[in-house]
């Protein structure tokens, strides 16, 4: 057994009092995870890249670090791996601070708080609404692989059949083509779905299902890394520059026109 030594490339240095935010000064670039296709928190333009609440909050601590940035995009199942492994330092990708999660990697928030919700048509709304219809056989559903969606989905209807899609565009699509009578995902989502698809006959529900604070997820064991990002959070909710972030995107679409 050999004790003290460090590690290269893909993981921290363990021995170091701050692991993570060590590897980031050396570098002289933070790397974060995302998916790149979760509108409001982050979505990719028509030109390739990043925008969204989660993005203008990475460019934000980049520059609070001296440091650049930058984003490695990633199917949603696939984040967690990353951090683990150290091929990113953090998660900013619309990731509910779950218990389950929170048993393997360490979330600093919430920034944003969300809830599930159903993305569906017009003419099946009602058909959503009613319970017994929600969890029949009968009903197909689609959800993120790996999203606190599919965990809902099992819990509350675990008779309906469950398809699982590797990002929202294709479970969107599933929706449109009737491929499923419904998405369940957060709620900001699903509404920006239906303003996104203008002649698709979308809808969503009024109010979300849950209750789930959307956080920054980081490796355990470098809690000057964590402290940092609460300090960052505190000043950033503090001098409104939060608030403004979220206004941008939750009260004014213009940036739709910027997505494929």
């Amino acid at each position: 057994m050999v004790s003290g030594c460090t590690t290269t490339g893909k993981t921290a240095d363990r021995s170091s009092v701050s692991p993570v935010i060590d590897r980031i000064q050396q570098r002289g670039e933070l790397i974060v995870g995302t998916t790149g296709d979760m509108p409001p928190l982050n979505m990719t333009t028509k030109k390739g890249g990043l925008i969204g609440i989660e993005p203008e909050l990475a460019n934000a601590m980049a520059s609070a670090m001296e440091v650049k940035l930058t984003f490695r995009t990633m199917r949603f199942h696939e984040l967690l791996p990353a951090l683990k492994a150290g091929k990113v330092d953090m998660i900013l990708s619309s990731m509910t601070m779950s218990g389950r999660r929170n048993l393997e990697v360490v979330f600093v928030g919430p920034y944003f708080i969300s809830g599930k919700s159903m993305l569906t048509k017009l003419k099946t709304l009602a058909f959503m609404q009613n319970p017994s219809q929600f969890n029949s056989p009968k009903t197909t559903l689609v959800a993120l692989k790996g999203s606190t969606g599919q965990e809902f989905v099992g819990k509350s209807a675990p008779h309906a059949k469950l398809i699982t899609a590797d990002d929202y565009t294709a479970a969107i699509k599933m929706v449109i083509g009737d491929k499923a009578h419904a998405f369940v995902a957060d709620y900001p989502i699903c509404a920006v779905s239906v303003f996104r698809y203008p002649n698709q006959q979308l809808t969503t529900l009024t109010q979300p299902l849950t209750f789930e604070p959307i956080g920054i997820a980081i490796q355990a064991g470098d809690p000057l890394l964590m402290n940092w990002l609460q300090n960052f959070l505190i000043t950033m909710q503090g001098s409104g520059e939060l608030d403004a972030i979220r206004k941008r995107y939750m009260n004014d679409a213009s940036w739709l026109k910027e997505l494929p």
